[in-house]
């Protein structure tokens, strides 16, 4: 059995994109190619207003079909393999620990995580929301047998934003492009939320678009986490070669994509 991941770019928004623009297309062409309108201003309104819907939809769809490619484990590119793998690389928890991985959506990082801590767990959870209706529990399931880590590994639903957890449970907490698509104004609180469940001595490793405009100052935020006694604390640019280029990260809206990992 092969596991079956999905992609970050979900084939649903591409297709419904691509849909977006034919049916753009046929209304231009009905409207300013036809006799379905007499000739006058509101022929000539509607053929500009939809001749505009039409570029941009389809420079959308292009842009989102490029996407799919980029982040498909079956593609060449495998971006999203190269990110879950090289996060999980710095994910190590103690024999008998038990992390944390916050947004698993098909389970990835959480399985990568357990496979290279095969003496430790890990739970993931996600809300599986349905604008990423592909992903959910029951395939998260599947893809941990297909990988041979059932055993060692769970998901359940959660937010991210109040996790049903004690303070200081689990060894490591991890994530990966989750905290840019909560809406909020404070997304360092939900960053404290999630290392709030960290043990003393545990490690965490989020990766996101960390940018200004997203989550703030995150250089004085880091500085925040070391006067608050945590150590090591990083924050490592992945647009520089690491996951993905500069100019791939500009054109896929990636840019400001950062790890910040440390220990409590």
């Amino acid at each position: 059995m092969k596991p079956e991941y999905k992609n970050w770019m979900p084939k649903g928004m591409v297709m419904g994109s691509a849909i977006g623009a034919g049916v753009c297309i046929l209304l231009l062409v009905l409207f300013g190619c036809t006799p379905l309108l007499s000739s006058g201003s509101v022929k000539t309104v509607l053929t500009i207003v939809f001749a505009v819907i039409s570029v941009f939809m389809t420079v959308m769809t292009i842009w989102m079909f490029m996407m799919y490619r980029a982040f498909s484990y079956d593609g060449k590119r495998q971006m999203s393999r190269q990110i879950i793998d090289g996060l999980a690389h710095y994910v190590h928890i103690p024999d008998g620990g038990i992390g944390l991985d916050v947004g698993c959506g098909s389970g990835a990082l959480t399985i990568a995580c357990a496979k290279r801590n095969p003496k430790a767990s890990m739970v993931g959870i996600d809300r599986w929301g349905k604008e990423y209706a592909s992903f959910n529990l029951p395939l998260c399931v599947k893809n941990a047998s297909a990988e041979g880590v059932s055993s060692n590994t769970e998901f359940k639903k959660g937010d991210a934003v109040k996790l049903d957890f004690d303070d200081e449970s689990f060894d490591a907490v991890t994530s990966n492009y989750v905290y840019h698509n909560i809406p909020s104004s404070d997304r360092q609180k939900i960053l404290l939320e999630t290392l709030r469940t960290l043990k003393k001595g545990g490690i965490f490793v989020v990766h996101d678009i960390m940018s200004r405009a997203k989550y703030g100052d995150m250089e004085a935020f880091a500085a925040k986490l070391r006067s608050m006694g945590y150590e090591k604390v990083e924050l490592i640019d992945t647009t520089d070669g690491k996951f993905m280029t500069p100019f791939e990260a500009k054109w896929m809206g990636l840019s400001g994509s950062k790890i910040l990992m440390g220990k409590k």
